[in-house]
């Protein structure tokens, strides 16, 4: 017949007091009250009929019993401790692949994942970003999207375009705005010609985001829209990646015209600024999609998505 032992958190406590030599300590990394330690050390005592920690010029000191048990007693908690390890080992790691545009993923994703990693640590992903994800390139026809998920692995798609994929499960995210941007510097009263108003915007570079999508943004709609005159809209510096346009403007090379969501993080930082609050709204909007079939890795796909919209409906505060 098998030795009745006392309770597990009795004999946590009692192992954590004599690490420590402390009851507030204990009490502090198991995250209960000082009393509380107190009252399963007790406990314990009165449960093996003996003592086990004595009090010597404010010092704890163990008795021999104590001191005689420790090394077997870690011991056991370390074999529990592995043996959790390998439980958890056992359980198949769910996965999910998640596809969106570069700028999306460096600029608003990316930077985002860590607080998702922290709430699913057991959700491994795989993120790969797809310059095509765009209308002009993507398939509408309900068999080709059928396809075009099982072909490449996809979980989730994240894209910029418009509502009109019947054919999958599809989402808005958030719609858009496009806004100047700038090195606060730029406006400071410190600089020569500081940006006060978009007229001022003739003794500034212009930066150009000549990245290929449906609904991108220019210099020319912008200014029209705005009735500003005598600034030439094409003249500056153009790139070929909204990364490589945002870093330009950070650096305080000039004045870009690009997606407020883009360039939130930067924003916050103190990094960028709007000089004037004259957005121009777009048509389009970001979209999250999934497959009408339900796949075995359905949870995880489902809270990736739920994460993903709560951490849209937060910035949109």
């Amino acid at each position: 017949m098998s030795q009745q032992l006392p309770p597990l958190n009795a004999l946590r406590a009692f192992e954590a007091v004599t690490r420590h030599l402390s009851f507030t300590r204990a009490a502090e990394e198991l995250n209960v009250t000082r009393a509380a330690i107190s009252h399963q050390i007790k406990y314990l005592e009165d449960f093996l009929g003996l003592t086990l920690i004595e009090r010597k010029s404010r010092r704890l000191v163990l008795t021999g019993g104590a001191e005689a048990a420790l090394p077997k007693l870690r011991a056991g908690f370390d074999s529990l401790a592995e043996a959790v390890s390998l439980m958890r080992g056992a359980r198949p790691a769910e996965s999910i692949t998640v596809w969106t545009a570069p700028s999306f993923a460096s600029k608003w994703l990316v930077p985002r994942l860590h607080r998702f990693s922290q709430h699913h640590p057991d959700i491994d992903m795989q993120i790969s970003s797809d310059a095509s994800l765009v209308d002009a390139d993507f398939p509408l026809e309900k068999k080709s999207m059928e396809s075009f998920f099982l072909q490449h692995g996809i979980d989730v798609i994240i894209r910029f375009g418009s509502s009109r994929l019947s054919s999958v499960r599809e989402e808005k995210l958030f719609p858009v705005m496009v806004v100047p941007l700038c090195s606060p510097e730029l406006v400071s009263d410190s600089h020569p010609h500081p940006l006060k108003k978009p007229e001022d915007l003739v003794f500034h570079t212009l930066l150009h985001d000549d990245t290929a999508y449906v609904g991108r943004p220019d210099w020319s709609m912008w200014l029209e829209l705005q009735g500003i005159e005598g600034v030439k809209a094409n003249r500056g510096l153009h790139f070929n990646h909204v990364a490589l346009a945002l870093d330009a403007a950070v650096d305080g090379q000039g004045v870009l015209l690009s997606l407020n969501h883009l360039a939130q993080l930067d924003i916050e930082a103190g990094k960028l600024c709007i000089p004037f609050d004259l957005p121009m709204p777009l048509e389009q909007a970001y979209y999250v999609m999934r497959p009408q079939t339900v796949e075995a890795n359905q949870p995880a796909v489902e809270a990736f998505v739920d994460w993903l919209k709560a951490e849209a409906a937060a910035q949109m505060l």
